[in-house]
């Protein structure tokens, strides 16, 4: 900009948009538009000329379209893979990949690789970049056992837009069940003239049928993040998702699903039958679970392909990097940080005080 002032935002219709290999060009300055979280539309960085994305929301698709789905998004994007870490980062045509969103090195070359299946639905960053840094810095200082001067200093490096690719399902399902639970009870007994009480295990059977409902079940298609931190930095609006539309990858990037649709679905089962269970124990009262066995079916299956919305960044301490992820819809934050020695130690200390505390209560009321 070299010192000059933004002329006054222009907001342009979908209908005028210029393209040029996928890229949405600016009207007034001709620079490449990207998306912004704050507006929610895209704005050029130089001038800040406005220009309207047309939003549809996202619709389920059905099972059998997942069975038989291909690839459909070389047309508008390709794929970059850092000799790094390994990462994939799928960037529009127009676009190329400078450094790895996840490390942070420039050693990344553009693959003949397919993109793979094009995504039906997306999750819209509403969080900037600005706002993820500050809720990095907030977090790192809540952070009982990080030094303190790294809670101090802490500086996020590296931060980058990237959508997360996951697939989401929708199904009904009918369980049939059988299985045996036990009841704790007591007995008083004489041994030896003193008197004690013994536990034992009424058993009773149970079985009967069970239907159930679930609604947006998200499992993690990429191993550049964890199912484990994708869950902790939920939820992720997937039911306010919109329909895929490239300008929402504008200045971001997305990364390549590992997982194919049907391996996530048989993840997905796995989470459902663990819930089904729960929902199955919930409705008896009991101690002991000594069998159960469930055989569910699933009914009116359906599914999204959808991306979203992640920072990714990490903290530097004593030569080592320590990454993290943000929420890009609610800035919920997750990673690691550096652990001080002394403040586990003095932590640990405090705890045995406590419990010597207790024992000697108890012992003095005796």
């Amino acid at each position: 900009m070299n010192g000059e002032e933004k002329n006054s935002p222009v907001v342009v219709t979908g209908e005028e948009k210029e393209r040029n290999t996928d890229v949405t060009k600016c009207p007034s300055c001709g620079a490449n538009m990207v998306f912004s979280a704050e507006k929610g539309d895209l704005e050029c960085p130089y001038c800040g000329t406005l220009s309207e994305i047309a939003r549809k929301e996202s619709r389920e698709l059905s099972f059998a379209n997942l069975m038989n789905s291909g690839g459909g998004w070389s047309s508008e994007t390709h794929v970059f893979r850092c000799e790094n870490c390994g990462a994939r980062q799928v960037m529009g045509i127009g676009e190329i990949a400078t450094k790895c969103a996840f490390c942070g090195t420039t050693n990344v070359v553009k693959t003949e690789e397919i993109p793979g299946l094009k995504p039906n639905a997306v999750v819209p960053f509403s969080v900037t970049i600005e706002q993820a840094i500050e809720k990095v810095k907030a977090w790192a200082k809540k952070k009982l056992f990080a030094p303190r001067k790294f809670k101090k200093e802490v500086s996020p490096k590296n931060v980058n837009g990237v959508y997360n690719p996951a697939f989401t399902f929708d199904t009904l399902t009918r369980s049939t069940y059988c299985g045996t639970l036990g009841k704790y009870y007591y007995e008083t007994r004489t041994v030896n003239g003193k008197t004690e009480r013994v536990r034992k295990i009424r058993y009773f059977t149970i079985s009967g049928m069970h239907d159930s409902s679930f609604d947006d079940i998200l499992v993690q298609a990429s191993t550049a993040i964890s199912q484990k931190d994708i869950d902790k930095m939920q939820p992720f609006s997937t039911d306010e998702s919109c329909e895929y539309n490239q300008d929402y990858l504008n200045g971001f990037t997305a990364s390549q699903y590992e997982r194919n649709g049907m391996e996530c679905w048989e993840t997905a089962k796995e989470r459902i039958d663990a819930s089904v269970k729960r929902q199955i124990l919930a409705r008896y009262v009991y101690d002991v679970v000594a069998s159960l066995s469930v055989a569910t079916s699933y009914d009116n299956t359906t599914y999204k392909y959808v991306l979203l919305p992640v920072y990714v960044g990490h903290c530097k301490w004593n030569k080592k990097n320590y990454n993290f992820y943000v929420n890009g819809r609610n800035g919920k934050v997750v990673g690691k940080t550096p652990i001080s020695p002394w403040r586990v130690l003095v932590a640990v200390l405090l705890g045995v005080a406590v419990v010597a505390g207790i024992i000697a209560l108890a012992y003095f009321l005796e």
